[in-house]
């Protein structure tokens, strides 16, 4: 599926879904600064990473999402990113007006088949203090792409199939909730423990061979771990890490570019800004520079 947007304002697909406020994928291939707005609205909101690694925040609390892992936002929530940058990745997302009444009660107009009963129940799973991140929620991206389809063909009985996914979703996500025991991914906890040491110490020009010793592997299992985990080779995610960190320190004018190249693991001052512009599409003199001007 390429990337689209379909909005409820202007969307004929979405002319029989009034509930369906935005549905679309986004495919980015470079950092994008100040691509990011915080947002909030009273809609429910969906992403489904497919490509790729995010780090957004849900009212100011941070998660970090790969490929396979879904973010639930519930209406009224703040969705945001720290630096307000766009990372480079795929990722799907749709947005539907439900409500969240009193004692968390699930009201969703007339397009639902749950039962009263069944929607009392998802509400109240749905507004517990769970994480909103859902870890390899692939699932979830089956009926993504199901929903899709849907509206893009309109075959035969096509509303019925787009409102029976959305029923789908939700008792997915409300039984992926109520797992007492979560298997989790096989590779989660050592990969964040790898990108911990990485960060700490980023200015150490890593090989793919010493960051696979961290983790107790060899490079070819390595290697393979990464980019089925991440999306990226070992050498990419580092890259993403660095610049990442570079954001944030040209953010803060006492510090000078050269020091931040250093810092960050670059080679070069020109290692640093053609890295720099190649992920972004601007210098980092440039983008301190539109930064500042933003303040």
């Amino acid at each position: 599926m390429n990337q689209f947007v379909l909005s409820q304002k202007s969307a004929a697909e979405l002319r029989a879904f009034p509930h369906i406020l935005e549905i679309g994928v986004i495919k980015n291939a470079s950092i994008r600064l100040n691509g990011f707005d915080a947002r909030t609205d009273n809609s429910l909101k969906l992403y489904y990473i497919q490509e790729g690694k995010f780090e957004w925040s849900v009212n100011d609390k941070a998660y970090v999402l790969f490929p396979g892992d879904m973010l639930l936002v519930l209406p009224g929530a703040e969705l945001s990113n720290e630096n307000n940058v766009l990372e480079i990745g795929v990722f799907a997302w749709i947005h539907i007006q439900v409500d969240l009444k009193e004692n968390n009660k699930l009201c969703t107009g007339t397009w639902s088949n749950l039962s009263d009963d069944e929607k009392d129940a998802i509400g109240r799973v749905l507004g517990m203090d769970y994480s909103p991140a859902f870890q390899n929620f692939t699932e979830a991206g089956a009926i993504f792409k199901d929903i899709q389809a849907e509206l893009f063909n309109q075959e035969i009985g096509y509303q019925a199939s787009v409102n029976h996914l959305l029923d789908a979703l939700f008792i997915l996500m409300a039984r992926q909730f109520t797992r007492i025991s979560n298997p989790g991914r096989d590779f989660p906890k050592t990969f964040m423990l790898l990108e911990d040491e990485l960060r700490r110490n980023l200015s150490h020009q890593w090989t793919v061979e010493e960051m696979a010793r961290i983790v107790g592997m060899g490079s070819t299992l390595f290697n393979e771990k990464v980019k089925s985990f991440s999306g990226f080779s070992p050498l990419n995610y580092l890259i993403n890490i660095r610049i990442s960190e570079a954001i944030k320190l040209l953010k803060k004018p006492s510090i000078n570019l050269t020091d931040i190249a250093y810092d960050t693991g670059f080679y070069s001052s020109q290692h640093f800004s053609t890295t720099f512009r190649k992920l972004t599409g601007y210098s980092p003199s440039q983008f301190r520079k539109n930064n500042l001007k933003t303040k």
